[in-house]
């Protein structure tokens, strides 16, 4: 069984910067997509980035691209997702996700794992 677990979360201003990252333990990760997911309250749940096990292939939500940067380390069984110029549409619970296929999806139904989430809080 694959288990994820994210850090790295916490309380931000607008503009500032974090680092989520999601370590994994019991599979093969070197050969999983990866997936960032985030939850706004009242909100469904959205695709964020994604990053395949070849290459590796990166892909990033609509308009996410240039504040926010995925990136993995397989050594480390570590997924990232950096955050930058952080704005309080941000604010959200953000979920990793581990797919066996290493497709880097953009949906939510070609992820067989999830971690707990990690709260993600932008002060205007």
């Amino acid at each position: 069984q694959v288990q994820l677990v994210e850090s790295g979360g916490g309380l931000a201003q607008a503009g500032g910067s974090l680092r989520l990252s999601c370590a994994a333990s019991g599979g093969t990760f070197r050969s999983y997509g990866l997936g960032w997911f985030r939850q706004a309250p009242g909100e469904e749940r959205e695709f964020v980035a994604a990053i395949s096990w070849s290459v590796p292939a990166t892909y990033y939500g609509d308009s996410l691209k240039g504040r926010f940067t995925i990136s993995r380390v397989n050594a480390k069984n570590t997924v990232y997702l950096q955050m930058n110029n952080l704005k309080p549409e941000d604010t959200a619970v953000y979920y990793c996700a581990a797919d066996r296929f290493g497709r880097g999806s953009k949906r939510q139904t070609d992820y067989d794992y999830w971690g707990q989430g990690i709260q993600v809080t932008v002060s205007s």
